[in-house]
């Protein structure tokens, strides 16, 4: 019996977590304010890290003559929007392209 009950509750928490992340993409694009202090820019590819754990990586990084050093990089839904990240040991603020929430409300339509 105690095994039919903790298939029950494993198929609860699954179809749980399905529903909560139904079309909500994993990642989410950040646009990265790069610490100017720094005279390289990270590769493509690069590791984002947040408190020494990968959370995502870089795309492209530019220096804009009005911005500066600038780059965009897909990171994890669910890292913080005001925490600082690092890519390839330079310092960086995150502004927010797309939002962590983006997809939440969207239901498919059946027909």
């Amino acid at each position: 019996m105690r095994c039919t009950s903790t298939r029950a509750a494993t198929a609860v928490r699954e179809t749980v977590a399905r529903v909560h992340n139904i079309g909500r993409p994993p990642r989410r694009l950040v646009l990265l304010h790069l610490d100017g202090s720094v005279d390289h820019l990270p590769a493509h590819g690069t590791e984002v890290t947040l408190d020494g754990k990968a959370v995502g990586f870089v795309g492209s990084a530019a220096r804009h003559h009005e911005l500066g050093p600038i780059a965009l990089a897909l990171v994890k839904r669910n890292v913080d929007v005001g925490a600082t990240l690092l890519a390839d040991g330079v310092a960086a603020a995150q502004e927010v392209l797309v939002d962590p929430e983006a997809g939440l409300h969207v239901r498919r339509v059946l027909s």
